[in-house]
């Protein structure tokens, strides 16, 4: 098993930045992909970016390219999700998700570990 806890949410401004992170402890880090999904009020969980096991391939939902960047320290244990130019849409709690499946996924409903959640809100 692998437990996860994020930081980093708050209130920012649109426009502006937040960091977040999201530390694992348990299990051997390295052996999971890794994700942040969101999830505003009254909807599903959204994919927002994934990152293999080892940290070379990424990918990110259409909604945040370019403005998120999702980043991995195995000897840390850490996962991180840089988030800048934010936008009001951007406004969710944000999780942080760990599979041991090799194929990368952008399906929440794969993710077999994930964090409390964090809430980010961005006001215009």
């Amino acid at each position: 098993q692998v437990q996860l806890v994020e930081s980093g949410g708050g209130l920012v401004q649109a426009g502006g930045s937040l960091r977040l992170s999201c530390a694992a402890s348990g299990r051997t880090f390295s052996d999971y992909a890794m994700a942040w999904f969101r999830q505003a009020p009254g909807k599903e969980h959204a994919f927002v970016a994934r990152i293999s096991r080892g940290g070379s391939s990424t990918r990110y939902a259409d909604s945040v390219k370019g403005r998120f960047t999702i980043s991995r320290d195995n000897a840390k244990s850490t996962v991180d999700l840089q988030m800048n130019s934010l936008k009001p849409e951007d406004t969710a709690v944000y999780y942080c998700a760990a599979r041991t499946g090799v194929v990368p996924s952008t399906d929440w409903r794969t993710y077999d570990y994930w964090g409390q959640g964090i809430q980010v809100t961005v006001s215009s």
